[in-house]
């Protein structure tokens, strides 16, 4: 199945996917820039990370943002947003070993338009758009050797999950999004068999 038939399928968890499922379908059938990010609205693509446990996630302290937060990036002309999912983990963090967690069509753990203010990135001003994001849902070792990558991010940690929501400076993606991706982490954790 292509990406746009797996968000197609996707079953929306609350209002704010059930709203922002359409947009992302609408992207990929209207604007066949949309991988790119010059396009205003455009591809990308999170990881939620948890432990084996359950109970704990891995966050990056984002040096644009000025806050601890999930991990992620652009799809820069890839189709396969997992793959790049599990790649920006690496990047990002070193973790090697994860693996994607059974969830939704596609591996798909949830659906997110993001708004990104304008920002200085490597001296340029990029300018304010939109995401069109596809979070997947991975489980990794926190045995596991962390480094930060310097130019995105200056620390890499493994936090309780309540953690999460308190150490981000970003109310809308704390409220909204992290909330969220905790409240479906249950019924994820049924569904992959691992109660």
């Amino acid at each position: 199945m292509s990406l746009y038939d797996d968000i197609l399928a996707f079953e929306p968890f609350n209002e704010q996917e059930a709203a922002d499922k359409p947009v992302i379908l609408r992207a990929l059938r209207e604007d066949p820039a949309c991988f790119e990010r010059a396009a205003q609205a455009h591809m990308a693509c999170s990881i939620w990370v948890v432990d084996p446990t359950f109970t704990q996630t891995l966050l990056v302290y984002h040096n644009i943002y000025d806050s601890w937060s999930w991990i992620g990036g652009h799809a820069d002309g890839e189709r396969d947003l997992a793959r790049v999912a599990l790649r920006e983990l690496e990047e990002e963090t070193g973790v090697a070993g994860a693996r994607l967690l059974p969830c939704g069509p596609g591996g798909i753990y949830s659906l997110e338009v993001l708004t990104v203010d304008g920002h200085v990135k490597r001296g340029a001003y990029v300018s304010s758009h939109l995401h069109l994001n596809v979070t997947y849902l991975a489980m990794a070792d926190p045995a596991e050797p962390l480094r930060v990558k310097p130019d995105e991010n200056s620390g890499v940690r493994w936090v309780p999950l309540r953690d999460a929501i308190a150490l981000s400076t970003e109310p809308w993606i704390r409220d909204r999004i992290y909330r969220k991706l905790i409240d479906k982490l249950p019924a994820a954790r049924a569904a992959s068999g691992l109660l």
